[in-house]
């Protein structure tokens, strides 16, 4: 190890270090480690993060891509929901890095639906960017949530299932467009980064895995929540196949009055919601 840089984990590191601890990936919790220090090296060049920056990582598990994070010199701030591995992550950290480096390192044991942005604080500063590997099961819900709790951020660039980052990343008229893309693209400008190969994880998942980048917008102006427009996407994309006529039917209390909000809003009521981008379901929900 050099003096200003960590010594970033290696595949024999990482399952010497989890024999030790007698950790044993679960899929309850989602646990896929990444083996590779290219990979985490890649993912933290691609996130384009700096000193400027305080980043939230979730689920660190055994710190490869944590060391990664902090071999650019930003701050990090992770979130653990297993007591062991929280536990532990401090002194990898403290004996794969400089003291200086450590001391941008700071862990949070939650679970990452459940976070405040609050406890993310680090010298009065909330995060600026997400980077992290998140759990296969819950990488949208948690996404959602830390856009939703933490203004500050900025950008961000996530690992999920490949099937998922299509998702998020689709665009109206996509074949993957649904809730997530609508819900991402409120808070975000999102897009595809990159496959990852399967073979970098430990245990090896049955799944493809891919990246999605983010960069923060404004939301989309009008007169109505994100509580509001949220309800008309998931109404919309319950009955996906259906005209916006007949799916909304129940939201907007008959079909009557969904082709009456629709026509407010400038909407075919024969459209389907999956050509809808998230301006038009925000002045949807706002014509109602």
């Amino acid at each position: 190890m050099s003096t200003t840089s960590p010594a970033l984990l290696g595949p024999a590191d990482i399952r010497q270090l989890a024999g030790r601890l007698d950790v044993r990936p679960t899929k309850q919790l989602g646990q896929n480690f990444v083996v590779d220090a290219n990979t985490v090296r890649r993912i933290a060049r691609l996130a384009e993060i700096g000193p400027d920056d305080l980043v939230t990582e979730i689920g660190p598990g055994l710190g490869s891509l944590t060391l990664a994070l902090l071999e650019t010199g930003a701050q990090v701030v992770a979130v653990e929901i297993d007591p062991k591995l929280a536990a532990e992550l401090p002194a990898t950290i403290a004996t794969r890095c400089p003291p200086e480096v450590a001391a941008r390192f700071s862990i949070v044991e939650s679970d990452a639906l459940l976070v405040q942005a609050a406890q993310l604080e680090v010298d009065g500063r909330t995060p600026t960017a997400v980077v992290a590997n998140l759990p296969y099961n819950v990488a949208v819900p948690v996404l959602l949530t830390l856009l939703e709790r933490i203004p500050t951020l900025r950008s961000g660039l996530v690992m999920v299932q490949a099937e998922v980052a299509d998702r998020l990343a689709a665009r109206p008229g996509d074949k993957a467009y649904g809730v997530p893309s609508v819900k991402a693209a409120w808070y975000a400008d999102v897009r595809w980064a990159g496959a990852v190969s399967r073979q970098v994880f430990w245990p090896v998942p049955n799944v493809e895995s891919g990246l999605v980048q983010f960069t923060a917008r404004p939301h989309p102006v009008a007169d109505v929540s994100r509580e509001e427009v949220f309800a008309c996407v998931d109404a919309a994309f319950a009955q996906r196949r259906k005209t916006l006529r007949a799916a909304l039917a129940g939201w907007a209390g008959s079909a009557d009055a969904a082709e009456a909000a629709l026509r407010k809003a400038g909407i075919d009521p024969k459209t389907r919601g999956e050509r809808l981008t998230v301006e038009q379901f925000a002045a949807l929900a706002a014509a109602r």
